[in-house]
């Protein structure tokens, strides 16, 4: 039996820069708490405001949890699922740098019960499925599939962020599976993402309509940038816009389609689909 269908809305939880790329190698805590200036903790109340009585996950970047405390005890207090969004925000070249980033967020994530993970770039391994079942997770959302793929990964289990398949014929999925002009040319629109929410807001609501309806939960996620604005943007990344273009989507505010999804969907978060699943195969 399938759990009841709803839209598995997230949100990957990272600093303002996490979107330009320019600062994966800065490397000192501190700095980088002066660089993200103070964005993470003053957007978190007005997102909570705008998501009401709705539940959802919220994947956070781990070093948030150190400069700001209060953030995942808040999270977790409204009632949202907390998952991990890697310790810090950066592409992860192989599996030993997996493996390190998980035991940098031990700590935090034992103290909250983190079950969930999504890789940054939603780009992952099929080897760091392992490494994830081994650090406790019960869960990743890692990879871009088709609404109401499910995966197995021995004890661990894979929602894929929501793709349409458009044309193409049938096929397994094992990642990586990331937002790429070959998944596109495959014949899949990766509507769970919120670049494409950035492009045709109104058509991706009119998707979630129908999948509903064909008893699917789509897997869906935003950023905490698109959802309340920092200081001078985008123009403080006006440099990485126009080396970038792709990235001016993810500068677009997307409250009014949050606010509009939630008026119209019900939503979870993916650890209660999770369960939900669990309790339906018992």
């Amino acid at each position: 039996m399938i759990p009841s269908p709803r839209v598995l809305l997230s949100i990957d939880y990272e600093p303002w820069f996490a979107l330009t790329r320019r600062y994966d190698n800065l490397t000192d805590h501190g700095q980088r708490r002066d660089l993200d200036g103070g964005f993470t903790l003053s957007a978190l109340d007005p997102i909570l405001e705008q998501l009401g009585g709705a539940k959802i996950s919220f994947y956070l970047v781990g070093e948030v949890s150190e400069w700001y405390p209060e953030i995942p005890q808040k999270i977790v207090a409204a009632g949202h699922e907390l998952g991990l969004h890697c310790q810090f925000h950066r592409k992860l070249h192989d599996i030993n740098e997996l493996k390190a980033d998980l035991q940098s967020s031990l700590p935090w994530r034992k103290r909250f019960h983190v079950r969930g993970f999504r890789t940054p770039m939603i780009t992952i391994s099929e080897d760091a499925y392992p490494l994830l079942q081994a650090a406790g997770f019960s869960y990743s959302s890692s990879i871009y599939a088709p609404a109401g793929t499910v995966l197995q990964k021995d004890k661990l289990w894979e929602f894929p962020v929501s793709t349409l398949k458009v044309f193409g014929p049938k096929q397994e999925y094992h990642a990586p599976r990331d937002y790429s002009l070959r998944l596109l040319a495959s014949g899949e629109f990766p509507y769970g993402s919120s670049f494409s929410v950035g492009i045709l807001d109104g058509l991706i609501l009119k998707i979630l309509e129908r999948e509903l309806k064909a008893g699917r939960s789509p897997v869906m996620f935003l950023h905490p940038y698109e959802l309340v604005a920092p200081s001078n943007w985008p123009g403080r990344i006006l440099p990485d816009l126009m080396r970038h273009p792709l990235l001016w989507p993810f500068t677009w505010n997307k409250a009014g389609f949050l606010a509009a999804l939630l008026r119209n969907f019900p939503v979870s978060p993916l650890a209660t689909y999770y369960e939900d699943m669990l309790a339906s195969k018992s």
